[in-house]
């Protein structure tokens, strides 16, 4: 029988214009690090108007790259919003890419104009001159632009063009399959690849995080995404706070533990997403100065494995981590670690510190190395792929027939899924430490670790062993004025894991380097480590 339906389109337009008319109140605070200046969604909706209009008068009149050099703050929700809905695409620049590599992703994207924040043209103006494509720069708040001069592209000042705009834009009907964001991988291994979001995968992903089996967002939340707006879109928090008519609280350029906590005190949010190591700043500022988290009822966690310390150090201080899992290319939500209903506290937390259970609308199977799909039954460990309306299926301008198989995402995690849905992550595949033909997991070996009081951060690598091919190089990252040594930390492993994946090499470092996403660069200790640049001391 035919469906009688009708046939709407799912767009970010859709979700904009619900959010600027029914919630036109809820509004957006912008911290400027010693108060905020405020925008409602109405101000929001008719800004974002005046923005498409003056984008089409710079010549974007269909599908061209928009990109944003932006932190997390108003303006940048205003392009989040007008891009996508006046059928452009929006590309978000990950400001803490390597000059090369961010190069290559705007003339990759073959980006027209690129919006960026007065704060921020010191990193842009070395690297605008290479940028092919790119014809206009509008440039937010203060700034001095003189750098930016030389480049030979055209200038504008994003308020002056808002100003001289039309605040009435006639926002077209646009296939909800056609792209509506783009972002690109970290670029760990070679050039970052692109990922393009459609205005359905979007709408979608966003009605999932609203869900109670995710986050459970409302009008009544007040929503504070820490991960930047150029991570994987921050997860998706901006959208479906826009879609809830939550209010949003924008962190801006001050993402220190110190600045996080007085906007958290002074602007109550009830959910903020961040990874691992800002919670852990976080925590320990809160632990030290006695500070007020109480508004927080939900702390989506993510990016890296989540260690258990961190989710009972929250704990004690009566707010909830949850932790998920997904990559740039799953958009990203695809597991999310809620406990099962009736658990007991020990079995609840079990579940926490897995990588989650996997959301309605994505499907995960785990494959062995014959390419068999192996059971959810807690134990067969293989790689993780999968499928959905939000996983790519393709990246932009690069096939790479790698990542893809039978239509599923290779996602290059290891791990295995029990029968209840839950993902239990033992490794990436390029990280797993292959030790006499047995693997040892450093996600495992670094979260036991980080479980002892006096261990900030820890990172575990593979590094040659003649005897074994590789063994565990334990990295550790000591707190202040703590004098452990790695007879100690080997003997705390030695209670949590089996003796023959205890690390025998350990250095102790100042700080675990990071990637631009703020995950552990495990590619900068193995290379440390092979040019001895690392004071290593032999245990065991």
């Amino acid at each position: 029988m035919l469906s009688t339906m009708q046939d709407v389109p799912l767009t970010i337009g859709s979700i904009m214009r619900h959010a600027t008319r029914i919630f036109a109140g809820a509004e957006v605070a912008t911290w400027t690090g010693d108060g905020v200046r405020r925008r409602t969604y109405a101000e929001v909706g008719e800004r974002a108007a005046r923005l498409a209009n003056a984008l089409r008068g710079l010549g974007v009149d269909g599908d061209q790259r928009v990109g944003t050099f932006m932190w997390n703050n108003a303006e940048h929700l205003e392009a989040y919003l007008a891009v996508p809905s006046m059928g452009a695409v929006l590309h978000t620049l990950n400001l803490r890419l390597f000059p090369e590599q961010l190069v290559y992703i705007a003339n990759h994207a073959e980006d027209e104009v690129v919006i960026a924040d007065g704060s921020l043209i010191g990193v842009l103006a070395p690297v605008l001159p290479r940028l092919e494509t790119v014809r206009h720069v509008v440039v937010v708040g203060e700034g001095d632009r003189t750098p930016l001069e030389a480049a030979g592209k055209e200038l504008h000042d994003y308020e002056e063009l808002l100003a001289a705009a039309s605040p009435d834009f006639d926002w077209p009907e646009l296939d909800e399959r056609s792209a509506a964001a783009m972002c690109y991988t970290s670029g760990t291994t070679g050039n970052p690849k692109g990922v393009v979001y459609s205005h359905r995968s979007a709408y979608l992903h966003a009605v999932l995080g609203c869900t109670g089996n995710a986050f459970g967002m409302s009008a009544a939340d007040r929503v504070l995404p820490v991960v930047p707006m150029f991570h994987a879109n921050a997860w998706g928090l901006p959208y479906q706070a826009v879609l809830a008519g939550a209010s949003l609280v924008m962190p801006d350029r001050f993402l220190q533990a110190e600045p996080l906590v007085r906007l958290i005190e002074a602007e109550r949010p009830t959910i903020a997403g961040a990874v691992p190591t800002i919670w852990a700043d976080v925590l320990r500022h809160v632990r030290e100065h006695g500070s007020d988290l109480s508004s927080l009822r939900l702390v989506p966690c993510g990016g890296s494995a989540v260690p258990e310390s961190l989710i009972r150090g929250f704990d004690e201080i009566g707010v909830r981590i949850v932790q998920a899992w997904g990559m740039t290319e799953t958009s990203p939500l695809a597991t999310i670690a809620h406990p099962p209903l009736g658990a007991s506290s020990d079995d609840a937390l079990r579940h926490r510190v897995s990588q989650g259970r996997i959301v309605a609308g994505v499907e995960l199977r785990v494959v062995g190395d014959d390419e068999a799909v192996l059971p959810h039954d807690g134990t067969s460990v293989g790689e993780i792929e999968v499928r959905g309306p939000w996983i790519t299926g393709a990246y932009h301008r690069d096939p790479d027939p790698s990542k893809f198989h039978d239509g599923w995402l290779r996602t290059g995690d290891v791990g295995t899924v029990s029968p209840e849905g839950y993902l239990i992550l033992t490794d990436r595949a390029k990280d797993v430490i292959k030790s006499g033909g047995e693997w040892i997991s450093s996600v495992e070996l670094e979260n036991h670790l980080m479980g002892h009081p006096d261990v900030l951060e820890a990172a575990v690598v593979g590094v040659p062993d003649e005897r074994w091919q590789e063994r565990p190089l334990a990295s550790v990252v000591l707190r202040e004025g703590a004098t452990t040594a790695p007879e100690e930390l080997r003997a705390f492993l030695a209670e949590r894991v089996p003796k023959w994946q205890l690390p025998e090499r350990w250095t102790f470092i100042d700080q675990v380097p990071r990637t631009s996403v703020g995950k552990f660069d495990k590619k900068v200790l193995r290379r440390r480590y092979a040019d001895d640049e690392l004071t290593v001391v032999t245990v065991g």
